[in-house]
Formats: C-alpha cells, sequence, structure tokens
C-alpha cells in the first residue's frame, strides 16, 4: 500500500491550480482533460490531485495497492465501505470511510497490463 495522491476535489480548477501551483510552489505534472491535474508536492513523493468533476466530493487519501479485490476482501476492521470495487480504465478502484469519518480512496493498476 502506497500513498499515491492526496485528492482534492474542486469547483474552479484554475483557481486551485493557481493557488497551489503559484501560492505554494508545486509543480504540474500530468493533466487529464480539462477537470484533473495532478501536483507534485515540495519535498515529498505524493502528488496533489485537484479535479473538478465532483466537487462536491469528499477529499481524502488515494492509496495504490497491488490488487483492490483482494485489498476488499482482507481490509481492515475499522474500515466502512462507501462505494464497492469497481473498474476503472487500468484496474479497479474502492472507496471507504474510517471511524472518523475521513474518505479513503484505494485502487490498482492491475489491468493496465493487459
Amino acid at each position: 500500500m502506497k500513498l499515491q495522491f492526496l485528492f482534492a476535489p474542486t469547483s474552479d480548477l484554475q483557481a486551485s491550480l493557481a493557488l497551489y501551483r503559484d501560492g505554494f510552489g508545486c509543480d504540474e505534472i500530468w493533466r487529464e482533460g480539462d477537470t484533473t491535474i495532478a501536483l507534485t508536492m515540495p519535498g515529498t513523493d505524493v502528488q496533489l490531485m485537484l479535479d473538478a468533476n465532483d466537487p462536491t466530493a469528499p477529499a481524502g487519501p488515494l492509496f495504490i495497492v497491488d490488487d483492490v479485490l483482494a485489498f476488499h476482501e482482507g481490509r481492515p476492521s475499522g474500515l466502512t465501505v462507501v462505494e464497492e470495487p469497481s473498474e476503472i480504465p487500468g484496474g479497479y478502484s474502492a472507496t471507504y470511510s474510517d471511524a472518523g469519518g475521513m474518505t479513503i480512496y484505494v485502487m490498482d493498476q492491475s489491468t493496465d497490463a493487459e
């Protein structure tokens, strides 16, 4: 399990980009269409992913695992399922909340090489 992104939904992608890039010194590293931008966070390997697809989605960490389906079956008892594992381009994802209510996203890239 590896922390890959801090998922940050936004209703104003350009304003968020300006804040994190210009205000906090993050560097843009990739884009997906007109709705998603990933930035490096100074001093860490973790990326910040700004996403305007659903501004009301909860922010939270996104972890990469080898196999979402296996993770789901053996997940820690403190995780409540918010969204069951589902297929996404390149793999699977699932969403959970911890005992304190924080949203945790988990994904794999298990079908990416197929």
